[in-house]
């Protein structure tokens, strides 16, 4: 079979077989538990081999068969390429078709489907011959099932084929993120791998000494052949794969390097090995190596201990600043920190989500609570959209401004969500005529200003998001969360209170610059 074969989910032929509706019948080649269909093509083409791309059940009423007889003369042309192919031309019928079976066999086919009308009444003895000698599965197809009635079932049976793996797919996901709960998460992670793939799964350390393993043992060849393979994989060679695949003998091989390693640094690899003719669960361990990599973080040289030591002192009664500062040594020397506000978009932010988040903003200081993620970065760590996140950035700033920086992302996630945009960043209230202002005469005149909101921070809220969206009810909604009739009541009693006309433009710039300051 050609190495690329059309991306489906392949069919057994055997389900085919047993379509009572169908009345297939298979009169050569090997058993039909051991073929594959992954797709259907219907052709009168002499030759094939132009024309299929691999793994196909070829459907065919041989109207290009000599004379329409049964194993006898030569192509007649009728329905040929007519371009001098390898099978068109003289010979006996079975010297034909002979040809005709070695180049369906070399196209690729999984399997060959003989129409039994309206051309010919019986299937040629010298087709049957041709295709027992080249391992072909030849099928008769009776008079009564027509072509499109076996190419919708090949149809049906895909797409239930690919319903079932969609299922097991989410099933082994919702057990990996169930096992990573566990106390014991990385024993009971490779457990729940083992179990879903039917496999092997071992996690070696950096040196290849084998730290957890699952799953039925394999042959001491294919253990050497998993050793060498998860050394491919590992960050201490320059330009080493992330992942691998090898086979010895009927066992499948898989490697998978976990993230954050790099070279001369040692991280721990990820190795499977499952007794099956394919290995087609890519999205099942690609999972369980994201998981993986952050459970097994102190590989990785993360400052656990350091993050741990800052939770001391916090509970011990320290300041923040005095906490933080053992974070800052964590994060390579870096004084300034960004942070970072996430909102999944049409989903749950459930464990899986956040860990893949977290693992690709490169951080593990996050916390997930009411649907909004919340991450700490290090100066200098670039954060750019990500696909199915909406996300608020604040600017950097010391240590001893965290929480200026979380309400900045705050208001950043909220201006992305109400802006329909995959990442909002801070805008600094010190520009434009704000600048012309010193900062205390800004911040005293906003108190007095907003002085009849000061005991109401929903309506300040609203009066914000309101007016930085140009009086858009629906938009203003969307990003606080609330019903647009809950926005009209609060901008009417917002307008009551500081007996202000909210259709002056005047009114709402003044109002506006007030707001950048509470």
């Amino acid at each position: 079979m050609p190495e690329l074969t059309p991306p489906t989910t392949a069919v057994p032929l055997s389900s085919l077989l047993l379509r009572a509706d169908l009345g297939l019948r298979q009169v050569a080649g090997p058993p039909p538990d051991e073929v594959l269909v992954y797709w259907v093509h219907t052709s009168e083409m002499a030759d094939p081999v132009p024309y299929l791309l691999g793994g196909e059940l070829l459907l065919t009423a041989g109207v290009h068969f000599a004379g329409g007889a049964a194993g006898a003369g030569e192509a007649d042309g009728s329905g040929g390429s007519g371009t001098g192919s390898a099978v068109a031309g003289g010979g006996s019928g079975g010297e034909y078709l002979e040809r005709y079976v070695a180049r369906t066999v070399e196209a690729g086919a999984a399997a060959l489907g003989f129409g039994l009308a309206p051309v010919h009444d019986t299937t040629p003895p010298a087709l049957v011959a041709a295709c027992e000698r080249h391992g072909l599965p030849l099928l008769e197809v009776p008079p009564r099932t027509p072509f499109t009635a076996v190419a919708r079932a090949v149809w049906q049976a895909m797409a239930e084929a690919r319903h079932r793996e969609l299922r097991r797919i989410t099933e082994a996901q919702q057990g990996l993120a169930s096992a990573a709960a566990r106390p014991d998460p990385v024993p009971a992670v490779l457990r729940q791998l083992a179990h879903h793939l039917d496999a092997r799964a071992v996690l070696l350390d950096p040196r290849g000494a084998e730290l957890y393993a699952a799953g039925p043992p394999v042959s001491p060849e294919a253990r050497a052949a998993l050793n060498a393979l998860a050394a491919v994989v590992r960050p201490d060679r320059p330009g080493a794969p992330a992942s691998a695949t090898d086979a010895v003998g009927g066992t499948r091989l898989a490697a998978y390097a976990l993230a954050g390693g790099g070279p001369g640094e040692g991280s721990p690899v990820l190795a499977l090995a499952a007794e099956r003719r394919e290995f087609r669960e890519q999205t099942i361990a690609a999972m369980a190596a994201v998981l993986l990599s952050l459970l097994t973080g102190s590989y990785r040289g993360a400052g656990d201990e350091r993050r741990t030591a800052a939770l001391v002192r916090l509970l011990l009664g320290a300041s923040p600043d005095k906490a933080v500062a053992l974070l800052t040594e964590a994060a390579d020397g870096a004084g300034r920190w960004t942070v970072v506000h996430a909102r999944r978009r049409g989903a749950d932010t459930d464990e899986r989500a956040v860990g893949e988040l977290a693992a690709a903003l490169g951080t593990a200081l996050v916390d997930a609570a009411d649907g909004t993620l919340r991450a700490l970065l290090p100066e200098g760590r670039g954060v750019t959209a990500r696909p199915g996140w909406t996300l608020g950035v604040s600017e950097p700033v010391p240590a001893g401004s965290l929480p200026t920086a979380d309400a900045q992302a705050s208001a950043a996630l909220r201006r992305a969500v109400a802006h329909r945009t995959a990442l909002e960043r801070h805008r600094s209230a010190r520009s434009g005529f704000a600048s012309l202002v010193a900062e205390g005469e800004a911040r005293a005149y906003a108190v007095a200003r907003l002085a009849p909101l000061a005991g109401s921070p929903a309506l300040v809220d609203t009066l914000r998001a309101w007016i930085s969206l140009h009086g858009s009810w629906d938009r203003a909604a969307v990003a606080l969360g609330v019903h647009r009739n809950t926005v009209r009541q609060r901008i009417a009693r917002a307008a009551a209170l500081l007996d202000a006309d909210l259709d002056d433009a005047e009114v709402r710039a003044d109002l506006w610059f007030a707001l950048r300051y509470v």
